[in-house]
């Protein structure tokens, strides 16, 4: 198996994609809007990626947030709340706003289980600050670190409860950066101690089956390498500080904050500590440049991926989807 999770580049895939894949062997797949056209055409590409490696618990992700990152939408399937409105509705009723995200989760995660899809990369544990780039902004959900933590607990729990795993992110918080990491490389210049409260929620929630990090330089920790190029910060900081064991996703390593080949990329991202790196573009020229370069993926990250994945057999409940929906916006009313 390889250590690389792949986009695709349609609706269905090509036969060299097919190949390829079956070749390659990756960790898993993520999905975009590009591939998200019908319901009944996107349960039948999952099908598809699941039937050449014969795995049930395939990795298959996709970033359905809500709210402007949503790769399901209208009028196919239902628009989702940002997740800026859960955390507006806990400034008034704390226990009300989780109760809402566990709802909203919950509800997603019975919709992407249909269509086939196994891991939701959601919640956003970014603690929002004031002055920072837009490109976290209303994703975020709060500016204090336990509103964020007990809010992103909800997420956790209600896509478990509805059959999906979730993935805490941007690892140790994009909540600083004052550009965009898919047009350029940010640079946050806080000092340590500033940074502890960009850490705690992820402290908080470090139990979470799967993870991404970003591609942000801390110069707190690191100088010279961003992230999730930081064999330093992933050690000192992701596994030990935060505290965090599961599986480990570098962001995309196609975005304009990495540069060198995407060969080079891939292979740095693993070997500062990611256990899978994430190639999202869907280009099968690019992937073979990626998968010509990748090493087996390692029995620890192997057996990470596995216990994330299992993290929701037993816990998956069958829900009630116009329920949890009309749960959750009876609450957020009061926000």
């Amino acid at each position: 198996m390889q250590p690389a999770i792949y986009g695709l580049s349609g609706e269905a895939l090509t036969a060299d994609e097919r190949d390829f894949f079956r070749d390659a062997n990756p960790a898993g797949y993520i999905l975009f809007k590009r591939n998200c056209a019908q319901k009944a055409q996107l349960r039948n590409l999952t099908d598809t990626l699941r039937s050449i490696h014969g795995r049930d618990d395939l990795p298959i992700l996709v970033d359905q947030e809500g709210g402007r990152v949503a790769r399901l939408q209208p009028p196919i399937w239902p628009a989702f709340p940002n997740a800026e409105l859960f955390g507006k509705l806990y400034q008034v009723a704390p226990i009300s706003a989780i109760e809402a995200a566990r709802a909203n989760a919950q509800a997603t995660a019975e919709l992407l289980k249909e269509c086939g899809i196994s891991v939701n990369c959601m919640p956003l544990l970014d603690i929002r600050h004031a002055g920072a780039h837009d490109i976290i902004g209303d994703r975020a959900l709060g500016q204090e670190p336990m509103q964020v933590a007990a809010l992103g607990r909800a997420v956790i729990e209600g896509l478990r409860e509805g059959g999906v795993v979730g993935v805490v992110k941007h690892m140790p918080g994009h909540g600083r950066a004052t550009s965009d990491s898919h047009v350029g490389l940010p640079v946050v210049q806080a000092p340590d101690e500033a940074l502890e409260i960009d850490l705690q929620p992820f402290r908080a929630l470090n139990h979470a089956p799967v993870g991404m990090i970003a591609h942000v330089v801390y110069t707190a920790w690191d100088r010279t390498h961003c992230a999730s190029l930081s064999r330093k910060l992933i050690s000192e900081i992701i596994r030990t500080r935060i505290g965090f064991g599961g599986l480990l996703l570098s962001d995309d390593v196609g975005m304009a904050a990495l540069s060198g080949t995407f060969a080079k990329r891939a292979q740095g991202v693993l070997q500062a500590g990611c256990d899978v790196a994430l190639h999202c573009s869907g280009v099968l020229e690019e992937m073979l440049v990626v998968a010509n370069g990748l090493p087996e993926i390692t029995p620890q990250a192997r057996e990470r991926l596995g216990r994330a994945m299992a993290s929701v057999t037993d816990e998956a409940k069958v829900g009630n989807y116009q329920q949890l929906t009309a749960k959750r916006d009876a609450l957020l009313a009061f926000a």
